[in-house]
């Protein structure tokens, strides 16, 4: 739980969830809508990978990103139980 409170911690990584949430993007579309370099995307998609928060799908030479929302639930689920 500890990568995937630190993967949502970064605004750029929040904002690569909100891409996603429309479609599933490749890396490089999805650093073209950023002012920063493709290697410090691949690192953004890395730490979203590790927390589980997105999945990545290899198709020819291109890999497609999609959001994993399971992830997401079972933190609500997990959140909702301190709620009374």
């Amino acid at each position: 739980m500890n990568l995937l409170f630190k993967a949502l911690n970064d605004p750029t990584r929040r904002e690569i969830l909100e891409l996603l949430k429309k479609k599933d993007l490749t890396a490089g579309e999805i650093a073209d809508r950023f002012q920063i370099s493709k290697p410090s995307i691949s690192h953004h998609l890395d730490l979203l990978k590790q927390a589980g928060l997105v999945s990545a799908v290899k198709e020819g030479q291109y890999q497609f990103y999609s959001i994993n929302t399971t992830v997401l639930d079972e933190v609500v689920k997990w959140m909702m139980q301190f709620k009374k």
